[in-house]
């Protein structure tokens, strides 16, 4: 009887040391496998792409091209007329009586990147818009002509691959605007019917505002 206990308890002892060395062997394995894994790659958080600023933009065979933005402040001096055509001796200063707006004075050129002539009246500038999507028209012309170059080229007529043909306008815009950008256009096909019809290629080029 004594002996038959004494083999249990080996056997127990057995068994139980087995348990332990499996247990163990587990435990080493899974630490390898672990340890082999490759680590997690870190969680990276995009950040929204900022656009780039366009200056220039084609549109059919007419190529926009941004010249100049000019802040004019909030008076048109009299003094600084250029166009006398529009003027009369005794012209005044042109003021906007809201102090919170300013005139800026708007240069693009356009270039025919085609082969043949473009209609006349096939292109124009449009209203500049501010960040927050906000128009301002340019000013009505009779109001704005003293001040504008003469010839002021909107919209004539362009020849194959000749330099830009600078369009000016003067626009009245808010001081607190930012991000301005002004509508370029052209009639589909580069017509001048399609532009008058309002069947229009349109795009905001950038303004640097000097």
């Amino acid at each position: 009887m004594f002996k038959f206990n004494k083999e249990l308890g080996q056997a127990s002892r057995l068994l139980l040391s087995l348990a332990i060395v499996i247990f163990v062997a587990i435990v080493i394995t899974f630490l390898i496998m672990k340890m082999a894994e490759k680590p997690a790659r870190p969680v990276v958080t995009e950040t929204p792409a900022v656009p780039l600023p366009v200056y220039e933009k084609q549109l059919g065979d007419i190529r926009f091209i941004f010249e100049s933005a000019l802040d004019k402040g909030n008076v048109l001096r009299a003094s600084q007329i250029v166009n006398k055509q529009y003027s009369s001796s005794n012209q005044k200063d042109l003021s906007i009586s809201n102090t919170g707006a300013k005139f800026i004075q708007v240069t693009i050129g356009a270039q025919n990147k085609g082969i043949e002539n473009t209609d006349q009246n096939a292109w124009d500038l449009g209203n500049i818009i501010d960040s927050e999507g906000r128009n301002f028209v340019p000013l009505i012309s009779h109001n704005a002509n003293p001040w504008l170059p003469n010839p002021n080229l909107c919209g004539t007529l362009l020849k194959p691959a000749f330099d830009p043909t600078p369009c000016t306008k003067i626009y009245e815009v808010s001081k607190e605007s930012k991000g301005l950008k002004i509508v370029v256009e052209t009639g589909i096909n580069n017509s001048a019917s399609n532009l008058s019809s309002k069947k229009t290629m349109s795009f905001l080029l950038d303004l640097i505002v000097k």
